[in-house]
């Protein structure tokens, strides 16, 4: 039936042209956006899922600045742990050399001497953002032995836990100013003159070739070997932790990358695809326009019948 008031022709190519816009308008935001899901209403799953992971991801961004900084202040407290070692054998040669009989003591106390300054001094500047791990003062208000570096971050059942690594001051503090329960300042109490002396403060100045001086001396001496000893073991352990800290540090970067691109599968446009959807789409869009238009000429061909 040729009608003038409903043109069904033209209402079904409008609704073919409309559809197509929509089409076209959805692969042209995905073009521009680079997202096949940018929001939620395009799949709300998805866009779920993507959101909270990416939310997780810069959670561990700060994780990894966090173990940046640990493996900062780590590497400084361990290399001012070997420069200490380093002197202290260098004490360690002075005191062997000092049980020479007939030696200048008191010359050799003035080497001593300074490579005790020597100690405190790479002991109190062994510093890093304001953290030192070398010379403490256990007494200070909110003082903890265990220090923590922040080293993952993780989701659960929709439960979050962060996980840290402890470093145990007890076993690398060269001097704590409270107690003197450091290893340089801890002290120890010769057997024959009963002087009380630590690896920082021990005289040799007054010591004579008298066999209890001497065994005095020689108590010093094994005092530093042993002090040698608990650093050796103290740089050791800084050393584990530290590469622990770095290869969890890869770890996380590795991981951050796994998860842009698992949320790329997700929600990332395949511009291959849509490039070529784009050009279907733009043809369609004339075509259906052109049908449009042949539509709507029909009511001019029902006009000619009455001339």
């Amino acid at each position: 039936m040729a009608s003038i008031m409903t043109n069904v022709s033209a209402m079904t190519a409008l609704q073919s042209l409309n559809s197509t816009n929509k089409q076209l308008s959805t692969t042209q935001a995905r073009i521009s956006t680079g997202f096949r899901v940018s929001s939620a209403e395009d799949n709300a799953a998805y866009w779920s899922i993507a959101t909270t992971m990416r939310s997780d991801n810069g959670a561990l961004s700060t994780v990894k600045d966090a173990l940046g900084l640990g493996a900062a202040t780590l590497d400084v407290a361990y290399t001012g742990m070997n420069k200490a070692i380093d002197v202290a054998k260098e004490m360690k040669n002075k005191l062997v050399a000092a049980r020479q009989p007939g030696i200048d003591r008191e010359k050799v106390q003035s080497e001593i001497a300074e490579l005790q300054n020597q100690l405190t001094s790479i002991a109190g500047s062994s510093v890093f953002s304001g953290e030192n791990w070398l010379s403490v003062d256990s007494s200070q208000a909110g003082y903890n032995s265990s220090k923590t570096i922040v080293a993952s971050f993780s989701r659960s059942g929709g439960s979050v836990s962060v996980g840290t690594i402890a470093i145990d001051l007890t076993s690398t503090e060269l001097i704590d100013s409270a107690d003197q329960s450091g290893i340089l300042d801890s002290e120890d109490t010769t057997t024959n003159s009963g002087a009380t002396y630590s690896i920082l403060t021990l005289d040799i100045s007054t010591i004579t070739d008298t066999d209890d001086d001497l065994e005095d001396l020689e108590q010093m001496l094994a005092w530093v070997d042993d002090g040698i000893s608990s650093m050796t073991t103290a740089a050791s352990n800084l050393g584990a932790v530290k590469q622990r800290t770095n290869m969890q540090r890869e770890f996380i970067g590795s991981l951050m990358d796994a998860i842009s691109r698992g949320v790329g599968t997700l929600v990332d446009a395949d511009m291959n695809e849509e490039s070529t959807r784009l050009q279907a789409l733009q043809v369609q869009q004339q075509l259906g326009v052109q049908s449009l238009s042949i539509a709507n000429q029909n009511s001019q061909q029902i006009l000619s019948l009455f001339r």
